[in-house]
Parts: C-alpha cells; structure tokens; sequence
C-alpha cells in the first residue's frame, strides 16, 4: 500500500471514527461559535445518504442545500420538497441557506463571458425573476432566512455594466427583504464578484446585500492574499455564511483546490478571525477538491483537516 493510500484511509478513518462517539461530537457541536455544516451534494447525491454522514459521521447539526438527488434545489417540487424533509428530520438536521444558483447568468447587452455556463446548464436573464420566487419559496420550505446569489459571469471589463448590475442587486435585495430574507452574495471566482477587495465595493454599492465569504474563490481568482488582507478589506457585519474549501499550487506552479487544512488559506486563522468578530453564522464546507477519488472520500479528507482547523482556534 503506497504513502498516499495510507494517509488517506487514516484520515477517513478519524472521520468516520465521529460516528461512535456521538456524545462528544454533538458536544464538540453545540461548543462552537460557528453552524458547523456541509453542502449535502459535496457528499452525494443521494441527500439521504449525504445528510446520514453528515449527522453521524461528521456530527453536524446542520447542511446546506445546493442539489438533491440530480435537482437543483430550486427546481424542487413539493414531493421533492416533502421528501427532504423528512430527511432532514430523521437526521435532526437543520438549514443553513438556499444554495441558489440565482444570477449565475451572462449580464444582457454585454459580451459574452468566457467564464459563463462552464459546467453548468445555461440559464437565461430573463428567467431570474421567477428563479427568485421559487429560491424564497425553498427557504420558507426550509426555514432559513438565507438564499444563495452571484452577480453574473465574469466580464474583462464590467465597468460599463457595474451600475446597471448593482440596479439589479438592490432591486433582488428589496424583494427578499420584503420576505424577511438576507440575499447572500458569493465572491465566485467565475463572476464579477470574486476577490475579498471586490466583494467591498459590491457591498459598498448595494445596501442590505450580505455577503457568502469564500476566501478559497478568491485565491484561485488571483488574490493569494485573500486572507488576512481581502478579509480585511471587508464589512465584517455584513458577513452572513460562510463557504469552507481551500487551494493550493501544484508541482508545475498552477493552483488547483486542496484540502482545507492545506493550501494557501490558512483555516485555523480564518476561523479565529471570524470568532474573534463575534460570527455565529455558517462555515460550510465545500469540498471541490477531488483528489481522495470520490466525492465523498475527497469530503471526508477535508472534514478531517476542517475540524482539525476548528479545533485549533478554538472554534470546536
């Protein structure tokens, strides 16, 4: 068995290792500052499956919604919506936000994006309204008070369309508020917002926006510095979810994602930071990196150094 192979069932074995000590792990749970969770299809498809290792395995109280079983979570439909709640009550899982994929969309008007649909169904602009209505109607199914947005592909040069697109923002802001609903914006390395600094003059823009901080996007947009100086560029009390991944540079030089307790972000510091601000909000993990050979395999790696990073600032 080679180093690589070893190291790897070691770690899985920490991980699943959490299911046979449930008392400390819901203990370990309920100590931290933070709402410990993973987005389920990180995991699985299979949301029943994804939430059961999130519960026993990972012991969380909490996930967050993105796609169950091959549907987007808001293209849900009630037997759908019916059928995830009852998994979530099995596990005794609660929700952490709406992982929309609202405004993930090319801006009209303007060029075509070389970021835009990589990997994903091409969506239209004026399909956004409706995507909005049916993304407040998953949180209210799910009882959070969180949805998920981007602001649109990546442009070489959004300076033309910029006001036009913070028009749009505020304007999504003002239906969710009317909702009782935070709308969170993800610095997504794909779209206009990805970088810690960008983010700031988004925020800055458009009033009543919060913020899904994401430092791992942003290294791989470019911002090595993503934490601590793109962390300290922001609003902290607009700061309401978390995303949980990490990046690292390969043997030819280019950065690629990696576990979280390695790579350029430096977790333990982030997660102490965000304590120290008095955040009670999500730390979602989301996994991306897929060199444990499965999903859930390359999950239960990150798991192992996410919690080891938690542990480490005091935050487990």
């Amino acid at each position: 068995m080679n180093a690589s192979r070893r190291n790897f069932l070691a770690a899985s074995a920490l991980t699943a290792g959490a299911a046979f000590a449930s008392p400390l792990a819901t203990f370990a749970q309920s100590a931290s500052p933070f709402r410990v969770s993973v987005i389920t299809d990180e995991i699985s498809p299979d949301f029943d499956h994804a939430c059961g290792v999130a519960a026993n395995d990972f012991g969380m109280k909490w996930v967050e919604l993105r796609s169950l079983w091959g549907k987007t979570v808001t293209d849900l439909d009630s037997t759908d919506v019916g059928r995830a709640q009852e998994v979530l009550g099995k596990y005794n899982l609660r929700v952490t936000d709406i992982a929309s994929p609202f405004f993930k969309v090319n801006w009209p008007g303007a060029p075509a994006s070389k970021f835009g649909g990589r990997n994903q169904p091409p969506t239209d602009f004026k399909e956004q309204d409706a995507l909005l209505v049916r993304s407040i109607a998953r949180a209210k199914d799910f009882q959070t008070d969180k949805i998920r947005c981007f602001d649109f592909w990546r442009l070489d040069d959004p300076a033309p369309y910029r006001d036009a697109m913070d028009k749009k923002l505020r304007e999504a802001v003002e239906t969710t508020e009317a909702a009782g609903i935070h709308l969170v914006l993800e610095n997504e390395l794909d779209c206009n917002t990805a970088t810690g600094r960008e983010a700031a003059r988004t925020l800055s823009s458009v009033p009543g926006l919060a913020l899904n901080w994401d430092p791992g996007n942003a290294v791989l947009r470019g911002e090595l510095d993503a934490f601590p100086a793109g962390w300290q560029a922001l609003p902290k009390d607009r700061i309401l979810h978390c995303h949980v991944k990490n990046a690292a540079r390969d043997a030819s030089g280019k950065l690629g994602w990696s576990p979280v307790d390695v790579g350029i972000v430096d977790w333990t510091a982030q997660f102490r930071a965000l304590k120290n601000t008095g955040y009670h909000g999500a730390v979602s993990l989301e996994t991306h990196w897929r060199g444990g050979g499965t999903p859930e395999a390359s999950s239960r790696v990150s798991w192992a150094g996410m919690k080891k990073c938690l542990i480490a600032a005091d935050a487990f």
